[in-house]
């Protein structure tokens, strides 16, 4: 007879988006930190390469592994309620993104992108710090979209407070660790468990491409093709 408590390692996450995810905790403080700081120049260089990276994971989302995809993870509100209705229940590890979880995910991506792009028309010229689209809308654009970037940033650190408190429930509440998958990759998990579904690395090099590209025609003003 099967052992139905036998596991093995089960391969969740690839390593683009475990890169973009570790990147993402080290460059948002950053961030912060260069603001507070006055060192603009930085402040300005991380921004793009948030960009970069952020633009990087929408592109993952859509044609990377399975388990990166937005098709994977994204679900109608309907199941996200029926997932926290269920949530006291005997919880079960899942390959991927929960419900709750790939709205999470959103929720970050659009607020990151959200406050980058405030941050590329912000600025003033009179003091040497602008935005590189900064020269594309007027003054009094720039200042409301300035301080726009200045208090939506409140909203970003709720929503990664957030996120951190989730992480801490499931670890302490459901006994479920999902910080060490996303530091390996995997996890295990029963042994009737699939890994995801890889996909050629020409995929991540071509993303990687278009996002670094995308940054770079940022950086230099977005002029016309």
């Amino acid at each position: 007879m099967a052992d139905d408590t036998a596991t093995h390692p089960v391969k969740m996450w690839d390593l683009p988006v475990r890169i973009c995810h570790w990147s993402f905790v080290l460059l948002i403080p950053a961030m912060w930190y260069t603001a507070e700081n006055n060192a603009m120049g930085w402040h300005i260089r991380l921004g793009l390469l948030l960009l970069a990276l952020v633009t990087f994971r929408v592109l993952w989302g859509f044609v990377g592994s399975s388990t990166a995809r937005f098709s994977d993870f994204v679900h109608g509100p309907a199941a996200v309620m029926r997932y926290f209705r269920k949530l006291g229940d005997d919880h079960k590890p899942v390959v991927g993104h929960n419900p709750a979880g790939g709205w999470s995910v959103l929720a970050l991506l659009g607020a990151m992108a959200l406050q980058i792009g405030m941050g590329l028309f912000a600025g003033d010229p009179y003091d040497g710090a602008t935005g590189p689209l900064n020269s594309l809308v007027g003054v009094m654009t720039a200042d409301t979209l300035t301080g726009w970037h200045h208090a939506f940033f409140n909203v970003v650190v709720a929503l990664i407070v957030l996120h951190i408190a989730a992480i801490i429930y499931y670890l302490t509440a459901k006994k479920d660790n999902l910080v060490g998958p996303m530091i390996t990759g995997s996890r295990p998990m029963k042994r009737t468990v699939s890994d995801m579904e890889p996909v050629p690395a020409w995929r991540a090099l071509l993303c990687l491409v278009l996002a670094f590209g995308f940054a770079a025609w940022i950086w230099s003003g977005a002029p016309p093709f």
